[in-house]
């Protein structure tokens, strides 16, 4: 199974925060599965790769360490392809996400860090 994790601090107000999120998933081809306050998660559209490469993202908001200002989410970019090459489909879905949020205008970075 790959799987690539990326954090950030993000300066948006909470209420916001689905919103963008939901801009950069669609932005990137993917549909929003479930939501919740902290918790959401999208699938890559079925159609252009095999079944065991859909791509799979998990958003995970922590509103308790959140700060005025500063809000901490980590994104879990996984699938269910062995990665047996540098360069497979979820890193370089994991590459696309990661290039859209940081040029996403609404989404004001504070750090960032993957894995």
């Amino acid at each position: 199974m790959a799987r690539y994790t990326s954090s950030y601090l993000v300066n948006l107000p909470l209420e916001q925060l689905p919103q963008a999120i939901n801009k950069i998933l669609q932005s990137c081809g993917f549909e929003s599965v479930y939501h919740a306050t902290d918790y959401m998660m999208a699938r890559e559209i079925p159609g252009e790769v095999v079944f065991s490469k859909l791509v799979t993202v998990e958003i995970l908001i922590d509103s308790t360490k959140a700060k005025i200002g500063e809000i901490p989410i980590t994104w879990v970019i996984k699938n269910d392809e062995l990665p047996l090459q540098v360069t497979n489909h979820c890193q370089q879905r994991f590459g696309q996400i990661q290039e859209i949020i940081s040029q996403h205008q609404q989404w004001n970075l504070i750090a960032s860090a993957a894995n």
